[in-house]
């Protein structure tokens, strides 16, 4: 059974502002709550010629500032350009240049949004760090903390909070989790917030262009190797420009003559060779998942049915997760899945709880 956490009335909360809509109604929406509230924007690394991270223009701290104006709140921002290009930058470099696909967005909520805003928030007397990420936290009878999916289905952010601990999600609000965009937006609207009309951001927010291969070849072009496309049956097809230019299930931009389309089935990093194959190539039942989190703190000790997502947009599926040593676990699909991809991260779901998940590394 579960049990909802009550409001703490002129209890101080930090909330992560970033200029949307999102922030500004969960930081008024905890005022209304009786929350002793303030703002804060980090200011994130972006690459030079870039005008700022788009997650953090100066369009976006200046609509921040205006809602904290509104609202009457404080309101200040904190330059963690260093720790998002050390933890974050150098991942997604990283991971590409291996032949992975990555979510640069899993790393920054681990270890920066979770990590120090969190600690700040702490260590700067505030008992929660709050954001506006459509998600929910309730806690059990017996004291366990759930991260459980947003009630807007189709905005749902928990696939990028698996890696929430216990210890976090105690000190952790997310007010907007029990409402849909439309309403959130309704009540910005008769708030009298500037942003209330505000479209989302889509690009690599670090990127000058939001292009991710544009970015790679000016940060990493030492690291992108051609090499041999070859086709399933290992015949030599084409020479690729870099294995961190394509992804699985790709068909655009392989410049190799077929007389049907060809999709990059496989990324093989090992021998920086790219395989593609026909449509019916595609799909894979089976992946290994590493570096596996689970939000409970405790690994099953036996398989579990879950429902499981792939990527951050993908649908939910069936499948039978099962537990192996070193913190990986494998899982079992009950149909083919044609973009199972590693970098991508693996989510566990039973019901509307989110148990964790794990960075793909292998499918077949």
């Amino acid at each position: 059974m579960m049990v909802e956490e009550s409001p703490k009335p002129g209890k101080r909360v930090i909330v992560g502002m970033s200029g949307g809509v999102d922030s500004s109604v969960a930081a008024a929406l905890l005022l209304e709550a009786g929350y002793r509230v303030e703002g804060v924007m980090l200011h994130l690394w972006a690459e030079p010629g870039a005008k700022s991270n788009a997650c953090c223009s100066l369009e976006a701290q200046n609509d921040a500032a205006e809602v904290a104006r509104i609202l009457g709140i404080p309101f200040r921002v904190l330059d963690v350009a260093e720790l998002f290009r050390r933890k974050v930058v150098e991942y997604f470099i990283e991971a590409y240049t291996s032949g992975r696909t990555p979510n640069p967005c899993l790393v920054c909520n681990r270890e920066v949004r979770f990590g120090f805003l969190l600690e700040y928030a702490l260590r700067h007397g505030a008992e929660h760090l709050a954001t506006g990420h459509y998600a929910r936290i309730e806690r059990t009878e017996e004291g366990e903390y759930r991260l459980l999916k947003g009630l807007d289905d189709r905005k749902d952010q928990s696939y990028v909070l698996y890696t929430m601990t216990q210890f976090r999600l105690a000190h952790t609000l997310f007010p907007i989790g029990e409402h849909t965009k439309d309403e959130i937006r309704d009540m910005a609207r008769k708030l009298g917030l500037p942003v209330a009309e505000k479209p989302e951001s889509q690009d690599l927010c670090f990127a000058a262009d939001g292009d991710y291969r544009g970015f790679l070849r000016r940060h990493a072009a030492d690291r992108l190797k051609p090499g041999p496309i070859l086709d399933t049956e290992g015949n030599v097809l084409g020479e690729h420009r870099g294995l961190a230019f394509y992804t699985i299930g790709q068909r655009h931009g392989l410049k190799i003559q077929s007389t049907e389309p060809l999709y990059v089935v496989e990324i093989d990093a090992v021998h920086n060779r790219l395989i593609v194959g026909t449509k019916d190539k595609l799909g894979k039942s089976h992946l290994l998942a590493e570096e596996v989190h689970w939000i409970s703190g405790r690994s099953p000790s036996s398989p579990l049915k879950a429902q499981v997502k792939i990527r951050y947009k993908a649908v939910l599926k069936e499948a039978e997760v099962i537990p192996k040593p070193g913190g990986k676990v494998e899982v079992h699909f009950r149909e083919k899945l044609r973009d199972i991809t590693p970098g991508q991260a693996a989510v566990f779901y039973q019901g509307e709880v989110c148990l964790g998940g794990g960075i793909i590394t292998k499918a077949w």
